[in-house]
């Protein structure tokens, strides 16, 4: 029976994996390669990895830390950060990446996102979508690691991507990010039923009741987080973790 893949999300500064809060307050976590290696013993759906100072700087996601990421993963990945253009998308995908993500791009051009799904295929380009709420203009896209808004709406935008070819959407909150309170149901639902494509939550995860939740009541196709698998127990101590197999049976 079908149920949701549930995706472990790592942020990149450097070499160096971090957890932030709101797209801020940035904890270190540890060494990426370290991560692939345990969510291998842990046997998770898949991995997104993000970094998230690429655009900032003006340059792509390591490729060499790509090709190592290809080296020891057992599970597809997924990358973004920085991603402006067709050949950086080959050199990744060369790497061992199954898909791209991209952000600032698909928000400043979303053309790029047709030319890129025609040369690559619609299952190779995800875009992610952050949203936060803006004063008097209620809840918009953002670009450029959550730092500058945009002028669309979170549904327009979806819909938007979807009519160039995006094969799926990471929709974000980036007012739940790191509150392990749980995702933004109705965002995320809003999204679900505006397109035909696969959505992927992210934003506030912190148990499996809240993944459930997305599921069930938000329609997401598939459940991703970050500091649920990053952090264990209350004071939230750096441990890598998964949801137990056992578990799974819920989303049935």
């Amino acid at each position: 029976m079908f149920r949701p893949r549930i995706i472990p999300v790592l942020l990149l500064r450097g070499n160096a994996l971090v957890k932030s809060k709101g797209f801020k307050d940035f904890r270190y976590i540890g060494d990426p390669i370290n991560a692939v290696k345990v969510f291998n013993d842990l046997k998770a759906d898949e991995l997104v990895f993000l970094d998230i100072e690429a655009t900032k700087e003006k340059r792509t996601i390591s490729t060499e830390l790509v090709s190592q990421v290809g080296e020891e993963a057992n599970m597809p990945f997924a990358v973004g950060g920085g991603i402006r253009n067709l050949d950086e998308i080959q050199n990744i995908i060369a790497k061992g990446a199954e898909k791209v993500i991209i952000n600032t791009c698909a928000v400043e051009n979303p053309k790029f996102i047709r030319e890129a799904s025609d040369n690559f295929g619609s299952s190779t380009i995800v875009v992610c979508i952050d949203v936060k709420k803006k004063f008097f203009s209620g809840e918009v896209v953002w670009r450029n690691s959550g730092s500058k808004s945009s002028k669309y709406s979170p549904k327009d935008f979806a819909k938007i991507i979807e009519e160039n070819g995006a094969g799926e959407i990471i929709i974000q909150s980036i007012d739940k990010d790191g509150t392990m309170s749980g995702y933004d149901l109705d965002l995320v639902k809003e999204i679900s039923t505006a397109v035909a494509i696969p959505v992927v939550a992210l934003g506030g995860a912190g148990n499996l009741e809240h993944m459930i939740e997305a599921y069930k009541k938000g329609f997401a196709s598939a459940l991703a987080a970050g500091s649920l698998f990053v952090f264990q127990g209350p004071n939230k101590g750096v441990l890598i973790n998964y949801i137990e197999k056992s578990d799974l049976s819920f989303f049935r």
